[in-house]
């Protein structure tokens, strides 16, 4: 096999675990019931392998997702039908898998459009259950929703691969001693529920968005699955709620400027210096659409404020006819609401822009526990810089290049220093 068309096969198999196996585990999870959630991962892992075999001598089918789906679902019926599993399922059909007669059609029947949906949907409310802390919530729908491995979910959590994995299978003990269900909770409970569900969501999209891993910067795989479980959320009428929207328009808007962020090299090109030409228009209509949405009821989450910050930068022509007063006033919102020492550094950019640099400055020296964060040194950098005062905003520069190991922002801070030289 060439090894041009080997590389080629890689990605293809690479992008279809992308996005595939979180609908196949959050079905089999849903066949087998959520104690048996890693039977359900491992019997994925074994269709992935049997594709990568079956395909490597160019024998690739031309419905690769429908070949993965009737893989899966068929390994699933043997295994059903060699007991091996049906004395311990207790799912919602676990009564239709014991007669041949229904079985089949049973299991078919989770493997349609709407029940995928439905069962992953069912996994979302599973993995943020309040029997788990919140972080735990998070590494259970990147590790089954998603697929990533024990290694990058370390990545995402500043972490390594032997604690996820420690981590992980304490969670799934949890999850067999408690006998925890894959049920939708009840209707007083479940707006909570949800909410959690938003918040896995918004650390998964913004571990993509500016990503820990030191060779890439943006993991678009990541938003662009946290969009489409978002999306799931916004179609179903039990969790078609303000705040699902407001989330889900920030996610419009930032990866609308997805093909500005880094330039031809992979090097980090500034807010203010993006082309806007590059902007999604498509995407930018589409967060306008579901920021509508959102509005709907007298509800106003942390998410329509971001939503609100994102629109501002996504619908502004160029970065000096920006509304720096309005995105000043939501930040003040957002602060008001509950003080967050990264909220208070993304305002200081704001209150530059509205009030002086200097007025910035005196707010940055002033913020307490931020000295080790590579954002907060750069940005200080930045306001003593655009007031002339290079010799400090060297230093500062040359201290945010200890914390980061992200080559892409390493790159930034030394064109920044080269600036100030």
């Amino acid at each position: 096999m060439a090894e041009a068309e080997h590389n080629d096969l890689n990605k293809l198999v690479d992008h279809l675990f992308r996005h595939e196996s979180g609908k196949m585990v959050a079905v089999l999870t849903r066949v087998f019931g959520f104690r048996n959630i890693e039977q359900a991962e491992d019997l994925v892992q074994d269709t992935i392998l049997k594709a990568l075999e079956a395909w490597k001598f160019g024998q690739v089918p031309d419905n690769p997702q429908a070949w993965l789906y009737r893989a899966a679902k068929n390994k699933a019926i043997d295994l059903l039908r060699r007991q091996k599993l049906k004395h311990k399922i207790d799912s919602d059909i676990a009564y239709l898998l014991k007669s041949e007669y229904t079985l089949v059609p049973a299991v078919t029947e989770m493997f349609t459009e709407n029940e995928m949906k439905d069962s992953q949907l069912r996994l979302m409310f599973a993995c943020c259950s309040p029997a788990f802390a919140s972080d735990v919530q998070i590494m259970l729908m990147l590790k089954t929703l998603c697929g990533l491995s024990s290694k990058e979910i370390g990545n995402a959590f500043l972490s390594n691969e032997e604690t996820i994995s420690k981590r992980l299978y304490r969670t799934r003990e949890k999850i067999r001693e408690e006998n925890i269900s894959l049920d939708y909770p009840g209707a007083q409970v479940l707006t909570q529920r949800t909410d959690a569900v938003l918040k896995a969501l918004y650390l998964m999209f913004n571990e993509g968005y500016n990503s820990s891993h030191p060779e890439k910067l943006i993991r678009e795989d990541l938003c662009e699955e946290a969009m489409r479980l978002c999306v799931l959320l916004s179609e179903n009428p039990k969790t078609d709620l303000p705040q699902t929207n407001a989330l889900l328009a920030m996610m419009c808007y930032h990866v609308s400027r997805f093909g500005a962020r880094l330039d031809d090299k992979g090097l980090i090109v500034l807010l203010k210096d993006q082309d806007r030409k590059q902007w999604n228009a498509f995407l930018i209509q589409q967060g306008n659409a579901y920021l509508s949405r959102a509005a709907a009821g007298e509800v106003i989450h942390d998410f329509h404020l971001e939503a609100a910050l994102a629109s501002a930068h996504a619908n502004a022509p160029t970065y000096e006819a920006t509304d720096w007063k309005m995105i000043l006033g939501i930040y003040n919102q957002l602060l008001s609401r509950s003080p967050n020492p990264m909220v208070a550094l993304n305002r200081s950019l704001a209150v530059g822009e509205v009030e002086g640099y200097d007025v910035a400055i005196r707010e940055l020296e002033g913020m307490k526990g931020l000295g080790e964060n590579c954002y907060y040194q750069t940005t200080l950098a930045e306001m003593y810089q655009k007031t002339g005062n290079k010799t400090r905003a060297r230093e500062l520069l040359g201290k945010a290049l200890s914390l980061t190991s992200s080559n892409a922002e390493i790159e930034l801070i030394r064109r920044k220093i080269a600036a100030c030289n």
